[in-house]
C-alpha cells in the first residue's frame, strides 16, 4: 500500500488554525495542594466565611453554621473566583463539570487517592477491615447532617439488598460494615482489599446516601400498600427503580429533591433542560474562606448529536463543553476562538489507546479459535498497522503509537509495554501469516484458511467516544494489503452489549481505559479475563469460569489462568511491591502475547471553553478513571461578568 504524504498538509492547516500544542515542559504548573491532602480551614487560619449573594433572604442558618466543624480548604488553579452566573452547557458535561465527592478523592497525579469526606482512613494489617473516619459536621444539601448510617443505608439496605441489586457487585461481595459511632464506619472484607478506597473514590455514588430522605421509599420503613402506592404516584415501576433513576445525572428526573453532597444538584428538568442550583450547605471552601462553588448554576442543554454540541462550542453558546468534542474537530473548534472568543484547551485521553482492537478467544467456531490463539496472527496484524500514518491522518501527529497499556505516569508502565510490536513491518506480517499456512489459494490477493477455505473477518463495533470507524477504515485497508479479508459492521450500543456478553462477534473494539493506577490494579479488564462485559468480548467464557469458581462458562487455559491468578495477588496483596510485579508480569504478558491491539494513545482532546469560564486548566488528563475533571478542582471555576 502507498503511503500518505500529509506532514505538509497537516503542518498547513495547524498553522492557519493557530493549533498549536503546549509540550509538557510548558504546561501550566498545578498548585501543591492538588497532589495532597486538603488542608482545612483551622490549618490555614481561616475564621471568617463568606457565601454567595444569591444565598441572601432564603432562610438559611449562617454560612459558618452551614459548614462543617472545619472545612475543607480547595486551592484554585489561578485565582480567586467571584460569586454568581449561571453556566451553559450539554446535559453531559454538567455531572463533569460539577464533579463528584466521594469519601475520598483522586489526586491530580491520577494516582494517588487523598481523604474528601473522610478526614482518615486506616487499614487492618492483614487488609481485611478498614475504618473510615467521616468530617464532623458535614450536611446534606438541606442541612441533615451526613453520618456513617448513610453508609450502611447504602451498602447494607441497597447494594446487598437483592430487592435491589439483584446481582452483587463484586467490590461488596462477601461485605460487611457497622457504624461504630456517628462519623465512623468501619468496612469487614472477605479477603484483603487494598483498593476499596480507590472505589471510594472513582464510583461515591455507590458507597452513601441520604438514608433521611430514601427510607421514604424503602419497604424497611413504609408498609408496602403505601409505598406501592407512594411510587406509582411518581410514575415509577418499583422503589428500587424510583432510587436507581435517583442517581443518573444525565436524566435527572428523580433526582430533583434528593439531597446531595455535591456543589449543584438538580432542582428543574424539562424535555430540553436540566437546571442545577448551587449547594447552600456545601463543605468546601476557597483561601479566603468564601463558600465553593462560585458559580450559581448550571443550565445543561439536552443534546445527544456530537455535531450539534460542535457547533455550540465553537460558536460559544457553551461556557464548558468536553464529551462530545471529537479530535478531528480540533481545527474547527481553533477557528471558533477567533470568532466567538473560545479557547479550546488541549487534553489527553486517558485511553491507554483509543482503540483497543479484540479478538473472540472464545467464539463457537473452532477454526476462529484456533487462528486467533496462534501468536503469529495476532502480531502479524498488530506490525501490519501504520501507526505513524494513522497519528498524523486523524490525531495530527500529537497522539502516540502504542500498544494497549498503562499511562507513563503509572507506577506499573515500562516502555516496552507500549512498544512491543508497533513498527509498521508488512513484510515481517506476511511472513508469520505464510508461516502458519494462510496463502491466497484462489489468486484474489487475500489469504485462505490452510484448507482453502474462505478466511474473512467481521469487526463490530459502536462508533462512539473516540475516532472508530475512520480508525478501522485505515485498519483494514492495512490488513486487505497484507492479504486478511476483514469487514467492518456498524452497531448500536444495545446490540453491542447483546452480541458481546453472548460471545456472537468475532472481532470489536473499544477504547482501552482502567489505564491508571486509580483503575487498572481492580479492574484489568482488557489484560485479564475477570469481568463479563459489553467493552471486553475476547474471553467471557473463561471470565465466567474465573467468577464462578469453575461453575459456568469454559476453563481456560494454563497461561489464562496464569493472568487471573496474577490479578488476584495484584488486587489483594497489602504490599505494594507484590503488587507492582503482579501488574507488571500482566502487562508484560499483553506486550508479548498482544492478547488485545493497541493503535493510537494518550490522544488529544480538546475541552472547550467560553471566554468568561475561568480557572480551568489548559491541559489536563480526560477520562473515566478519574472522572474527567475531577482532579482539576471545577469548584473552583468560576463565571467573568
Amino acid at each position: 500500500m502507498k503511503k500518505r504524504n500529509n506532514k505538509s498538509t497537516l503542518s498547513a492547516v495547524l498553522v492557519a488554525c493557530g493549533l498549536l500544542f503546549t509540550s509538557a515542559s510548558q504546561a501550566e504548573a498545578y498548585p501543591d495542594a492538588w497532589f495532597q491532602p486538603a488542608q482545612t480551614a483551622a490549618e490555614l487560619g481561616i475564621t471568617s466565611f463568606q457565601e454567595s449573594p444569591i444565598l441572601a433572604g432564603k432562610n438559611l442558618p449562617p454560612v459558618a453554621e452551614r459548614l462543617p466543624t472545619d472545612p475543607i480548604v480547595s486551592v484554585p488553579l489561578e485565582t480567586i473566583g467571584v460569586y454568581g452566573g449561571t453556566a451553559r452547557v450539554i446535559s453531559i458535561d454538567a455531572s463533569m463539570m460539577i464533579g463528584t465527592e466521594g469519601l475520598t478523592t483522586i489526586s491530580a497525579d491520577h494516582k494517588s487517592i487523598l481523604p474528601n469526606l473522610a478526614e482518615s482512613w486506616q487499614y487492618s494489617e492483614d487488609g481485611l477491615a478498614l475504618t473510615v473516619r467521616i468530617r464532623e459536621g458535614l450536611k446534606w444539601s438541606d442541612g441533615h447532617p451526613f453520618t456513617s448510617e448513610d453508609c450502611v443505608f447504602m451498602i447494607e439496605e441497597l447494594q446487598l439488598n437483592p430487592a435491589y441489586q439483584p446481582v452483587t457487585q463484586r467490590i461488596f461481595s462477601g461485605l460487611k460494615l457497622r457504624a461504630l459511632d456517628e462519623l465512623t464506619v468501619r468496612y469487614e472484607f472477605a479477603r484483603p482489599s487494598p483498593f476499596f478506597i480507590n472505589y471510594m473514590a472513582q464510583i461515591p455514588e455507590v458507597f452513601f446516601a441520604p438514608k433521611h430522605h430514601f427510607k421514604n421509599f424503602h419497604p424497611n420503613y413504609v408498609p408496602e400498600e403505601e409505598l406501592n402506592q407512594r411510587i406509582k404516584e411518581m410514575g415509577f415501576m418499583s422503589w428500587s427503580a424510583f432510587i436507581r433513576a435517583s442517581f443518573l445525572t444525565r436524566s435527572p428526573v428523580a433526582a430533583v429533591g434528593m439531597p446531595t453532597m455535591r456543589a449543584l444538584n438538580p432542582t428543574k428538568v424539562t424535555p430540553t433542560m436540566v437546571r442545577f442550583e448551587r449547594n447552600p450547605y456545601y463543605f468546601k471552601v476557597d483561601p479566603e474562606g468564601n463558600q465553593l462553588p462560585y458559580i450559581d448554576a448550571i443550565e445543561a442543554e439536552q443534546v445527544s448529536d456530537n455535531a450539534i454540541a460542535v457547533a455550540k462550542a465553537s460558536n460559544g453558546q457553551l461556557d464548558f463543553a468536553g464529551f462530545f468534542m471529537p479530535t478531528q474537530d480540533i481545527p474547527l473548534l481553533k477557528l471558533g476562538e477567533r470568532a466567538a472568543g473560545t479557547k479550546v484547551n488541549i487534553w489527553r485521553r486517558l485511553h491507554g489507546s483509543d482503540l483497543a482492537i479484540q479478538f473472540n478467544f472464545n467464539h463457537a467456531n473452532p477454526k476462529l479459535r484456533d487462528l486467533y490463539w496462534d501468536v503469529r496472527f495476532r502480531r502479524a496484524l498488530s506490525v501490519a498497522i501504520n501507526r505513524e500514518e494513522m497519528n498524523d491522518i486523524i490525531y495530527f501527529g500529537r497522539g502516540v503509537p502504542r500498544q494497549v497499556t498503562v499511562i507513563p505516569e503509572s507506577d506499573y508502565f515500562e516502555p516496552y509495554f507500549e512498544h512491543a510490536y508497533t513498527e509498521f513491518s508488512p513484510e515481517k506480517a506476511r511472513r508469520w501469516l505464510d508461516e502458519m499456512g494462510l496463502r491466497d489459494i484462489d489468486g484474489d490477493g487475500m489469504r485462505e484458511y490452510p484448507d482453502g477455505t474462505k478466511l474473512t473477518l467481521t469487526v463490530e463495533f459502536v462508533d462512539t467516544e473516540t475516532p472508530k470507524q475512520i480508525s478501522m477504515e485505515l485498519i483494514t485497508s492495512y490488513w486487505h494489503a497484507v492479504g486478511i479479508d476483514v469487514r467492518m459492521k456498524l452497531i448500536d450500543r444495545g446490540l453491542q452489549y447483546a452480541r458481546a456478553v453472548g460471545g456472537e462477534m468475532e472481532m470489536s473494539v473499544w477504547h482501552a481505559d482502567r489505564t491508571t493506577d486509580v483503575l487498572f490494579p481492580v479492574t484489568p479488564v482488557f489484560w485479564v479475563p475477570r469481568l463479563i462485559g459489553a467493552s471486553t468480548i475476547m474471553w467471557n467464557d473463561w471470565a465466567r469460569w474465573h467468577v464462578s469458581d469453575g461453575q459456568t462458562g469454559e476453563e481456560p487455559p494454563d497461561e489464562i489462568k496464569d493472568l487471573q491468578q496474577w490479578a488476584e495477588l495484584l488486587s489483594t496483596s497489602m504490599d505494594p511491591a507484590e503488587r507492582i510485579r503482579m501488574g507488571k508480569q500482566i502487562l508484560r504478558s499483553n506486550a508479548e502475547k498482544v492478547w488485545s491491539i493497541g493503535t493510537i494513545g494518550l490522544a488529544p482532546h480538546p475541552v472547550v471553553t467560553s471566554k468568561r469560564l475561568k480557572n480551568v486548566t489548559s491541559q489536563g488528563f480526560w477520562g473515566w478513571d478519574t472522572r474527567w475533571a475531577l482532579p482539576y478542582h471545577p469548584n473552583t471555576w468560576f463565571l467573568t461578568p
